[in-house]
């Protein structure tokens, strides 16, 4: 027998966190391969985000990922980064080695290998990008990985946007941003649009033009609840590609497993929990 004390912790925090279907890709990993862990939902305000992670100190949490409104600030607490975090910027995935924590990005993995599995090559990609929080961030720095030609980022927040141009500087690639009313204005073939907004979490009409979408274009939508978005209804109209919100949460989910717990993910069990999830 296992003692109680022996058990892991692990937690996602973030403001709203209802939606959240962490737990229940990683508790079903847990479960599966009868691991001694446990994965909890923890809400946890803007303002109130350094008093948070003290208590999940105090509890020792294994480790935890970070999501909305939390990716950038957390970065404020943390006692180390890997390589990715500089960059980018932002962390969605913690380790607490011994009461040190340790910053990792793994969204950059999970938005790039729904491409992978599907063999798409995005290089030299036009990319319509909307948002420019810290998911957004993780996927320009992909982009410029994949060797994109030009990245069109829609944002309302314009200091956001001052400081992806800082980034597009250090990381060498082109972006524009474009006020949201502007987006018509621009004639662009987009090969790739990804909403990296939460519009679309409360079924809300997409903002995008039904002749921004060509057949060819790839839409991608990282809102995964609901699963058809209304932006992916519209792209499966228009036959255009669609790559859906939950295959990116599983890929950076899968990472997260691998970086906590040094073994290889349970892919097949976490996807399917997902599904049962909606």
């Amino acid at each position: 027998m296992m003692k109680h004390h022996d058990l892991k912790t692990f937690a996602v925090i973030g403001d709203p966190i209802d939606h959240t279907l962490s737990p229940t890709i990683h508790n079903a990993a847990f479960k599966h391969l009868k691991m001694n862990c446990n994965y909890i939902a923890y809400k946890i305000k803007k303002q109130e985000l350094e008093s948070g992670i003290e208590s999940l100190k105090s509890i020792h949490i294994s480790g935890f990922n970070v999501t909305i409104p939390h990716k950038i600030n957390v970065l404020n607490y943390l006692d180390e980064l890997d390589n990715d975090c500089y960059k980018i910027n932002a962390v969605n995935t913690v380790v607490n080695k011994d009461g040190m924590l340790k910053g990792y990005n793994t969204d950059v993995f999970g938005f790039l290998e729904p491409f992978k599995i599907r063999n798409i090559s995005i290089s030299d990609y036009v990319v319509l990008l909307l948002g420019a929080g810290g998911v957004a961030r993780a996927v320009i720095v992909a982009c410029s990985q994949e060797h994109v030609r030009n990245i069109v980022v829609v944002n309302t927040n314009l200091e956001r946007a001052k400081q992806l141009s800082q980034l597009s500087k250090n990381i060498g690639v082109n972006i524009q941003t474009i006020n949201i009313t502007q987006i018509n204005e621009y004639e662009y073939d987009y090969d790739l649009i990804v909403n990296a907004t939460p519009l679309g979490l409360n079924n809300e009409p997409s903002i995008i033009s039904d002749t921004m979408i060509k057949k060819n274009t790839i839409v991608y939508d990282l809102v995964y609840r609901p699963m058809q978005t209304n932006l992916l209804k519209q792209a499966q109209k228009q036959n255009a590609v669609v790559i859906y919100g939950y295959e990116m949460l599983l890929y950076q989910a899968a990472k997260s497993f691998e970086l906590w717990h040094n073994r290889e993910s349970p892919l097949d069990i976490m996807k399917q929990a997902i599904l049962r999830g909606f």
